[in-house]
C-alpha cells in the first residue's frame, strides 16, 4: 500500500526539481478510516407516515496529505476517498443521514466520491482552495453525525504569523451533506420552531468569513468572526473562554458566547443567542452547568445541513427556537481511574421553555436526556479500534417524541 500511494505523490510531482519536491514527500501522511454505523430513531408514534428510521452501513475514507514544496510559497495537495455501503434499509426507514435516497424512497446500495484541495503555504500561513473539511469555528461546525463528514467547495485561509494570534477567512460555495454524491446551493437551516422565513428559494452563492481568536495568556482565550450567507443572513459572533487550575487534578472552566444574526436580504432573521457555560474537573470527573437564551424575531440562524456552536447543542436539539431559554447538566467520568483505560462516559440533560408556539402561544417545552459510552481497545492487535454508543431520548410538546441510538464502530490506520 505504501508503494502504491507514494508512487502516485511523485507522479504528481515529475516536473518538478527533486530539490523542490524533497518535502513535498517526506511531509506527506495518509489515513485510512473504516466506520460502521447503526442507526435507530423511534418517533414513539405507530400511526404516522413514517414511524422509525432505521439504517446499518458500512464507511471508508482514505485521506492522503502532501507536504510542502521547498521555497517563499510552498505548494501542496491533499485528496480525499470516501465511500459507503447499505447494509440494512428498507423504504419504510430510510432518510436516516447515513444514506442517499432515490426517488422511489429506497437508500442506494453505495455512494462514493473523491475529492481534490490545493493548498499553499507561505510562512506560517496556509491557504486551502477545492475541498474543504472545515475545522470546528464558532459559526461553522461540519456536521459529524452522520457516515460521512460534511464537505465543502470554496477556500479557506489560516494565518498564524503573530503569536497566539489565529487569524481566519474564506469563502464557501457549495455543501455535500454526509449522505450525499452531489454538491448542492448554500442555505439556512430553519427548523420547527425557529421562525425563520425565506423569501424566494432558500438559496446562496456564497458563504463569507474573517475573524480570529487571541490567547490573552495560558488561561483566557477570547474570539471574534465576522460571516455572511449572501441574501440571506449575517451574524456576528464571540466568545470568551477562562481556565482556572485550582489545585492539582483540579481545574475550574467559564465560557461565554454570545451571536447577532440579522437579515441580509431574503429573510425575516433577526436573533440574538446568549450561552454561559461552567466546568469544574476533579482527576477523573467533571460536571458541567450551561444557561442558553434566544431573543429576537426568530430563532439561531445557521448553515442548513452544520452543525450549531451553541453551549446547548446536543445529540438532537440545539435549544435554539425562537424566544427559547435553556438549562444544561452534564457528568463525564474517564473509567482511567478505574483501572479500565480507553473507556470514558457521560450523560447531559437539558431543558428548554418558553419557545413561541404561534400567535399569543409561548408554552413550548422540551427536553432531551444523552448517554454516551466510548471505549478505544488498548489491546496491540486491536489498536485504533472504537466503539460509541450514544442514546438520546427527547420529549416536547410542539414536536414528535423520539428515542435515538446509534452504535459506531471505528478504525483509523496511518499508512506511513
Amino acid at each position: 500500500m505504501n508503494t502504491t500511494i507514494n508512487v502516485g505523490v511523485l507522479t504528481l510531482c515529475t516536473f518538478l526539481a527533486p530539490s523542490v519536491f524533497a518535502d513535498f514527500i517526506s511531509d506527506s501522511t495518509g489515513k485510512l478510516e473504516l466506520k460502521n454505523f447503526y442507526y435507530n430513531r423511534d418517533y414513539r408514534d405507530p400511526d404516522a407516515m413514517q414511524s422509525k428510521r432505521e439504517e446499518w452501513a458500512q464507511g471508508f475514507a482514505l485521506q492522503l496529505e502532501s507536504g510542502f514544496t521547498e521555497g517563499t510559497v510552498g505548494v501542496g495537495v491533499d485528496v480525499l476517498a470516501m465511500a459507503g455501503f447499505k447494509l440494512d434499509s428498507s423504504a419504510s426507514r430510510t432518510r436516516s443521514g447515513l444514506l442517499p435516497v432515490r426517488e422511489s424512497g429506497k437508500a442506494e446500495d453505495s455512494y462514493g466520491e473523491v475529492g481534490f484541495t490545493a493548498k499553499l503555504r507561505a510562512s506560517k500561513s496556509t491557504l486551502k482552495v477545492g475541498t474543504l473539511v472545515m475545522p470546528p469555528l464558532p459559526f461553522l461546525e461540519k456536521n459529524i453525525g452522520s457516515l460521512q463528514p460534511q464537505l465543502f467547495k470554496g477556500a479557506y485561509l489560516r494565518s498564524q504569523e503573530v503569536q497566539d494570534l489565529t487569524l481566519d477567512a474564506g469563502r464557501i460555495t457549495q455543501v455535500n451533506q454526509g449522505n450525499s454524491t452531489n454538491y448542492e446551493a448554500l442555505g439556512v437551516g430553519t427548523g420547527s420552531r425557529k421562525n425563520i422565513v425565506v423569501r424566494g428559494k432558500n438559496q446562496s452563492n456564497a458563504f463569507d468569513f474573517a475573524g480570529g481568536s487571541y490567547a490573552f495568556n495560558k488561561q483566557i482565550t477570547g474570539s471574534y468572526y465576522y460571516s455572511a450567507l449572501d441574501s440571506l443572513y449575517t451574524k456576528h459572533s464571540a466568545a470568551v473562554q477562562h481556565t482556572y487550575p485550582i489545585a492539582e487534578n483540579q481545574s475550574l472552566k467559564s465560557e461565554l458566547r454570545y451571536a447577532r444574526a440579522t437579515d441580509n436580504g431574503n429573510t425575516n432573521i433577526d436573533n440574538t443567542a446568549l450561552g454561559a457555560l461552567m466546568s469544574y474537573s476533579w482527576g477523573a470527573h467533571k460536571w458541567t452547568g450551561a444557561y442558553q437564551t434566544m431573543s429576537g424575531e426568530t430563532g439561531y440562524a445557521s448553515l442548513r445541513g452544520s452543525f450549531s456552536s451553541l453551549v446547548n447543542f446536543f445529540q438532537y436539539s440545539d435549544f435554539a427556537n425562537k424566544n427559547e431559554n435553556s438549562w444544561q447538566a452534564r457528568y463525564d467520568y474517564d473509567f482511567t481511574a478505574l483501572g479500565a483505560p480507553g473507556l470514558s462516559l457521560f450523560t447531559r440533560y437539558a431543558s428548554g421553555s418558553n419557545v413561541d408556539r404561534g400567535p399569543g402561544r409561548s408554552d413550548g417545552r422540551e427536553w432531551e436526556r444523552d448517554i454516551d459510552v466510548t471505549y478505544a481497545f488498548q489491546n496491540p492487535t486491536l489498536k485504533n479500534v472504537k466503539v460509541r454508543l450514544r442514546n438520546a431520548m427527547v420529549r416536547s410538546n410542539f414536536e414528535r417524541d423520539i428515542d435515538e441510538t446509534r452504535l459506531i464502530v471505528s478504525y483509523e490506520r496511518p499508512l506511513w
